[in-house]
């Protein structure tokens, strides 16, 4: 288990830039790899503290390098991103490289963040980052920014500041949805249940990280394993 009073910053296998993972050390300096995310990070001059996974993805030459680092868990059941997110204690974590380029590993991913609740996770892509909505979360971000609500469950969601209120709507896949709103001041949100994705442009990134960890956090729905 990795405890950090600070935010950490996870690497997966899948793509992830220079630039990208500059930001995310800047605000999250303690680093730590999911699985084959060791190899990216070695490749690129970074040592992780800790490889967690299955390990069924770092190559053999990564695995020698970093083996005193390594976090095995063993189970098949769930991916390599709720694998380490479970196993990291902190107030925030910034992923990158789990989405991998496939919409089924980003969707794999956005089911780790409605299963982990209680884990404070952005997921960083290079031009827009997604999270779950806290119980309450208030941040400044300019005016006309585009924000976006998907629901990943049926639920609803108070807020101020935006240009389409969504007090008193139901969301839904496959009914209301929240998407391409827009900021008109100070945002505050309030969803009913751990089910709201939040999705922001990259460039809200350090005002997110200013806000989530002042935010309450969700229990646990899953169990730990």
């Amino acid at each position: 288990m990795i405890v950090s009073s600070a935010p950490v910053t996870l690497v997966g296998g899948g793509p992830v830039s220079g630039t990208a993972l500059a930001a995310a050390l800047r605000l999250a300096p303690r680093l730590v790899a999911a699985d084959g995310g060791a190899d990216r990070l070695l490749a690129a001059g970074h040592r992780p503290e800790a490889v967690i996974g299955d390990m069924d993805s770092i190559s053999p030459g990564a695995r020698e390098v970093l083996s005193d680092r390594l976090i095995e868990v063993s189970e098949q059941e769930t991916t390599d991103f709720d694998k380490a997110l479970r196993h990291i204690e902190a107030p925030l974590v910034l992923a990158l490289g789990m989405r991998g380029g496939r919409l089924d590993h980003e969707l794999a991913a956005l089911s780790v963040l409605a299963a982990r609740p209680d884990r404070p996770c952005v997921l960083l892509g290079e031009e827009y980052l997604a999270c779950l909505c806290p119980p309450e979360l208030r941040m400044d971000l300019p005016e006309g920014s585009e924000l976006s609500l998907f629901p990943l469950a049926p639920c609803r969601c108070e807020s101020d500041g935006l240009l389409w209120p969504t007090a008193g709507l139901d969301f839904a896949i496959g009914g209301r949805i929240g998407t391409s709103n827009a900021v008109t001041g100070p945002v505050w949100l309030k969803p009913d249940r751990p089910a709201m994705l939040l999705i922001l442009p990259q460039v809200a990134l350090e005002g997110l990280v200013r806000a989530l960890p002042a935010s309450p956090a969700w229990p646990s729905a899953a169990p730990a394993r």
